[in-house]
């Protein structure tokens, strides 16, 4: 059976893979309600685990070096019952290959050489040049599915980055380019990082040491 996390994990948790947030995003994030998610927001501030910042139209949470450290003593503990077969960590190294080619997609997405200029931004007028992009980030998501279906049969928090993905790539092909690797909406890019954020804090890796 699937193991739900403690909401005091989920709410840290989400602050962590988002990087900042405000309380309504980390309550949508942690699959909680915003009075709970405040809650434990609050008790966690208490505790120097999480700071929030409002200035002007900035308002959200992050967490501080001690929040980050708890957070990882919450997913190492949780880990040991809820995994004890090593999925997370097999699901993890299967995932580092499709990893390099999301972010190799993401670059052609982003630049598109010229002879003039081999860093060119992607103006979008090559429709082949995108459609070939558009078909890579597809089969990744196709690739990805069967590995999110193993974490989230282990751990319920990872059941949403499939369907989120696949969001964001129909957004994309509709048109809706923005959706490929900009930061302000659930894009592709955006899903797979958290995605790879939550792997690395789960199994309490420094990502500037993945292999």
């Amino acid at each position: 059976m699937t193991h739900r996390s403690a909401p005091e994990l989920l709410v840290l948790h989400a602050v962590r893979v988002m990087g900042f947030a405000d309380s309504e995003a980390v309550a949508a994030r942690a699959g909680t309600s915003r009075p709970e998610a405040e809650r434990v927001l609050s008790e966690s501030e208490c505790k120097v685990w999480v700071q929030h910042v409002a200035f002007a139209d900035l308002d959200g949470w992050s967490l501080t070096d001690s929040g980050k450290a708890e957070n990882e003593r919450q997913l190492a503990a949780e880990l040991v019952d809820a995994d004890p077969a090593g999925v997370v960590a097999a699901v993890y190294r299967s995932f580092l290959p499709l990893n390099a080619r999301l972010l190799r997609a993401v670059t052609d997405w982003q630049i598109r050489p010229t002879e003039a200029d081999r860093f060119a931004p992607n103006d979008h007028a090559d429709d082949t040049w995108d459609e070939r992009v558009l078909d890579e980030l597809a089969a990744l998501g196709r690739q990805l599915a069967p590995l999110a279906d193993r974490l989230s049969a282990v751990l319920m928090r990872f059941d949403d980055y499939t369907k989120r993905y696949e969001a964001a790539l129909r957004k994309a092909r509709n048109g809706e380019l923005d959706w490929i690797d900009k930061t302000d909406v659930d894009s592709c890019h955006r899903v797979w990082f958290q995605l790879h954020e939550d792997l690395v804090a789960t199994l309490g890796i420094d990502r500037r040491n993945e292999a």
